[in-house]
């Protein structure tokens, strides 16, 4: 049977650090599941299923090693806060006990083991059960030196209690609080932890809310009855008033209004819309009344789409994730061996008494934190792409942040990337007696491009063309277009694809061998182009300007705006060989939006397409800017990544300082087991912290 393979995403809990996901990863991989990515931040798993590893044989697997997978996240999961709620009231008083009376009743050894009970279930409960499975699976995490530690503690204990009952000696073998204390603080960190976490991954929230809404509905009776986003039909007509959000991409049919799209463009002025005009789904109605018809609904919206790009983006691994990931893998045997190295050194060698070589043994193994390793990139990643999304930035992946960081020089295309793409025919030269003619073959033909001087024109000369039923029509991507009516070859486009001289006119037609029109026409530039060049220079990049038009129109625009170095006249494949040789060369950027530029844009390091692009542009470009009359974007698109890695270098600084300096320390007794659980459990939320400053950094 042929497989058929979709991607399937599925929620996993249970796991409490990086390695439970890399385990878990392993785990399907070895089972055959393809192209498996579990992100433990998330709590989800994501993979190819086929006819072979469906959805439940996936669930069934990752259930039998220990965790709970299931289809739907478990909302508002409070199980661990519970967990940690009931540690701790057994806790303080079992480690009161250290400071009362040596008659005191908290100092007998059955009180003592009573109270430490109930958390050493929980801990073999929330800890035990991730241990074995990730033993299971040859992949040892962080919950088998929990365990390990925890447990030579409580064992070592109830010998202590057995050997030496109703003596003197018995309390100097007494570490039930010591057992106790180290399952509950490190729920202490799981708890921190993940609700840290959340807030990392808040930007997706924050874009599901947005959807959640209710429409005004306008049934065929003239009645308005509202009804929620999911149960939006295609054409159906919706109501928006002043203040209300539009409730999926539509055309205005009747009314007019100013909008606030900051949510997709990052733009806060207010843009005024009128009848037969696009809206898009989420963005908000300042000021007016309108009707709208639903052109798109559910998954197909913008919103929808930005949202399943952002999800997607988040499980990208850059590579600088490569590092930590390495070393996790190998942490957990190592910290095993080294706190049997830790109790034998001390013991047998410097003559340390057995009591305090097993405390040193075990402040090893909970000292050590593969967890702020494994969170160094991913809450770094989640935080940055969250804040760019916000701004109307849609960067496809981890690995796009880390690369587009590393970029020095900045490729643009010049029509509807630094220009507007909204052009007016300034002049049109032909004959009078068929200007006609010209008018309705210019149109005919120019309705079959999506180039934007095609769109332009076709504006332009709307009202005026008659449609005609052309032939043959076939476009040549940068260069023009042709078609055959009555009987005659018409080519529209630059000179060189008409073969004809002329400085003064951008497009020209031609019937069979003869030019019969000449156009000339204007582009402005968009807003803040000048003051975007000005800042990629200030953070030493090298600009390129890579246009298909001709050299003096690229000189002009160049000159205005600061740009250094000139392509003039350039076909597909010469951009493509331009952009090969810059990649030679330095770590270069591509800034395009039509067809033309699909080939440069993938073969760039780093492949960025404008609001308004083809779908084709946007599919290929590794960075979607979502405003499409400004540029400032791009920017604010290289500032985030910049700061979204130095944060990444920064925690991983961090996790490895940590542990480096953390595992000596214990080893030769200068910090008791206690704190070194506690020490552990905020290793971690100091990265988390680190990531969240992203957030709300200055970085523009």
């Amino acid at each position: 049977m042929t497989k058929s393979n979709t991607t399937k995403t599925i929620h996993v809990s249970g796991m409490t650090c990086v390695n439970c996901a890399k385990g878990i990863e392993k785990h399907l991989t070895n089972k055959g599941v393809e192209h498996v990515s579990v992100d433990f931040s998330n709590a989800t798993a994501q993979f190819s299923e086929n006819n072979e590893h469906t959805i439940d044989y996936v669930i069934d697997e990752i259930n039998s090693i220990g965790f709970k997978a299931q289809n739907k996240k478990l909302e508002n999961d409070n199980s661990i806060e519970k967990l940690f709620s009931i540690c701790l009231f057994f806790t303080i008083p079992l480690f009161l006990h250290m400071f009362l009376n040596v008659n005191h009743f908290l100092r007998n050894p059955l009180i003592q083991l009573a109270l430490c009970l109930p958390v050493y279930f929980i801990g073999c409960y929330h800890f035990g059960r991730s241990a074995l499975g990730s033993l299971k699976i040859k992949t040892p995490n962080m919950d088998v030196l929990i365990m390990i530690g925890s447990s030579a503690a409580f064992f070592y204990s109830i010998v202590g209690m057995l050997l030496f009952w109703q003596t003197p000696e018995i309390h100097t073998y007494l570490f039930f609080e010591t057992t106790a204390t180290i399952i509950t603080l490190v729920l202490l960190g799981n708890l921190l932890e993940h609700k840290s976490v959340i807030k990392t991954t808040s930007a997706i929230k924050e874009l599901n809310e947005i959807q959640n809404l209710k429409a005004k509905k306008e049934t065929s009776s003239g009645d308005i009855r509202e009804i929620s986003f999911n149960d939006i039909q295609l054409n159906d007509i919706l109501l928006v008033n002043s203040g209300d959000k539009v409730p999926t991409d539509g055309n205005i049919i009747n009314g007019e209004g100013y909008f606030n799209e900051s949510m997709i463009t990052g733009e806060s002025k207010s843009v005024y819309k009128t009848i037969n005009e696009k809206v898009i789904g989420g963005t908000i109605l300042v000021d007016g009344n309108i009707k709208i018809k639903a052109e798109k609904i559910g998954k197909k919206t913008v919103l929808s789409t930005i949202i399943k790009l952002v999800k997607n983006a988040q499980s990208n691994k850059p590579n600088i994730q490569r590092i930590g990931d390495k070393v996790s893998s190998f942490f957990v045997p190592f910290v095993i061996l080294f706190s049997i190295l830790t109790f034998l050194g001390n013991f047998l060698i410097f003559d340390i008494p057995i009591t305090d070589s097993i405390l040193r043994a075990i402040a090893v193994l909970v000292i050590s934190c593969p967890c702020a390793m494994g969170l160094a990139t991913p809450t770094a990643v989640m935080v940055g792409l969250g804040r760019a999304a916000k701004l109307g930035i849609l960067i496809k992946g981890g690995a796009t942040l880390e690369e587009f960081a590393k970029v020095n020089t900045v490729v643009f295309d010049k029509t509807g990337t630094l220009t507007s793409g909204k052009f007016k025919i300034n002049k049109l030269v032909c004959d009078e007696d068929i200007k006609q003619e010209v008018v309705n073959i210019i149109y005919n033909l120019e309705i079959h491009s999506s180039h934007p001087i095609a769109k332009s024109i076709v504006k332009h000369f709307k009202t005026d063309a008659q449609l005609l039923e052309i032939e043959n029509i076939k476009e040549f991507k940068g260069q023009g277009i042709k078609g055959k009516w009555m009987g005659n070859n018409y080519k529209l486009g630059s000179s060189s694809f008409v073969n004809y001289s002329e400085k003064n006119y951008q497009l020209f037609l031609q019937k069979e061998d003869r030019i019969i029109a000449k156009i000339n026409c204007n582009d402005e530039l968009k807003e803040e182009v000048a003051s975007t060049i000005k800042s990629l220079k200030s953070d030493n990049f090298s600009t390129v300007l890579l246009s298909g038009d001709k050299t003096e129109n690229c000189q002009s625009i160049a000159d205005k705006i600061g740009i250094e170095t000139i392509h003039s006249e350039q076909l597909p494949i010469d951009k493509l060989k331009q952009i090969e040789h810059l990649n030679s060369n330095s770590k270069t950027a591509m800034v395009g939006d039509g067809i033309n530029d699909a080939p440069a844009l993938a073969k760039a390091d780093i492949g960025i397409s404008v609001g308004g692009s083809t779908q084709i542009a946007m599919d290929t470009a590794q960075i979607v800017l979502l405003n499409k009359t400004n540029l400032k974007q791009l920017h604010q698109a290289y500032r985030i990544s910049k700061h979204t890695l130095l944060t990444i270098k920064q925690n991983l600084f961090w996790a490895f300082s940590y542990n480096l300096i953390a595992i000596p320390i214990a080893a030769i007794g200068l910090l008791n087991p206690m704190w070194g659980a506690l020490f552990m459990a905020f290793s971690d939320i100091i990265v988390i912290g680190n990531s969240l400053r992203l957030k709300r950094k200055s970085i523009f």
